[in-house]
């Protein structure tokens, strides 16, 4: 049996959501390998594997291995949450390369792409990516709006203030 025809996929899904989980209780390279034997159970161009392999570098402060698996993961159709975060993710580990442009772009598109419990994971690595270009006070207005939204008082106000730092 294989992930790829279904009958163990949300076996699969299970494991790989108990390593993640017991990530710090890992030596660095171990880890790394255990990720890489349960993508190694995918079948061949399962981008499921590309994805957690590029989390698992990511995770482990290897951004230059992960921005690669990524990109080919999402073009290779990786699709669901698993495509967002793939986008926030790689948008993080390209501004974490020096290429924080390149990193707005990205998450100004996703931003606009639609919505959903991500939406301030994308607003959040934005600001950052903003802050890294000489946008700071971009990255401070929308930083405050995704918080405001969370507050239990002062959402209008501080979302108002957020408005002011750019001019609106």
């Amino acid at each position: 049996m294989t992930v790829a025809d279904g009958s163990i996929g949300s076996v699969w899904e299970e494991r790989v959501a108990a390593l993640w989980e017991q990530l710090d209780d890992h030596k660095e390279e171990d880890f790394l390998a255990a990720v890489e034997a349960l993508a190694g159970e995918l079948e061949p161009g399962d981008v499921r594997g590309l994805f957690e392999r590029a989390c698992a570098y990511d995770s482990t402060g290897h951004s230059d291995l992960a921005a690669p698996l990524y990109r080919e993961a999402l073009a290779g159709g990786l699709s669901g949450v698993r495509r967002r975060r793939a986008v926030i993710q790689m948008a993080s580990s390209i501004r974490n390369l020096g290429r924080a442009a390149e990193s707005v772009d990205l998450l100004e598109t996703e931003r606009a792409a639609g919505t959903d419990l991500l939406d301030d994971a994308v607003v959040g690595f934005l600001a950052l990516a903003l802050a890294d270009t000489g946008r700071e006070r971009e990255a401070l207005s929308l930083a405050l709006v995704a918080l405001a939204r969370h507050l239990p008082r002062y959402n209008r106000s501080l979302a108002n203030y957020a408005g002011e730092l750019v001019g609106e």
